[in-house]
């Protein structure tokens, strides 16, 4: 089974999706991550401000916490490997993520 892996930096709210500073590219992934959920991809998620201890317990992303602080954030990782670090999918690259997904990386504005 396919996974993916986020580690949020801290927000608000689980999603992020809130507040008066919405970033679209975050909104965007947030969507295609509920897409790849009903199509079976499991989806971890976790926010700096509500789990640091899964951070603190995963040695690539407390690696790169001691590195680079949280500019190192979101680290996304896809089937364990690392995909993005610090910025979310913008929309140039959503088709190729949903071609990963198993998709036909056709994806709307």
């Amino acid at each position: 089974m396919k996974s993916i892996q986020v580690y949020d930096p801290p927000m608000c709210c689980p999603t992020g999706i809130c507040g008066t500073d919405i970033d679209f590219d975050l909104v965007s992934f947030a969507g295609m991550l509920s897409e790849f959920r009903r199509r079976g991809i499991q989806i971890e998620r976790h926010n700096l401000a509500q789990e640091p201890m899964a951070f603190a317990n995963n040695p690539t992303v407390k690696a790169a916490l001691a590195s680079d602080g949280t500019k190192a954030l979101p680290m996304i990782f896809w089937d364990g490997e690392v995909k993005l670090q610090g910025r979310y999918p913008n929309k140039a690259e959503r088709p190729d993520w949903i071609r990963a997904a198993g998709g036909s990386g056709e994806v709307s504005s």
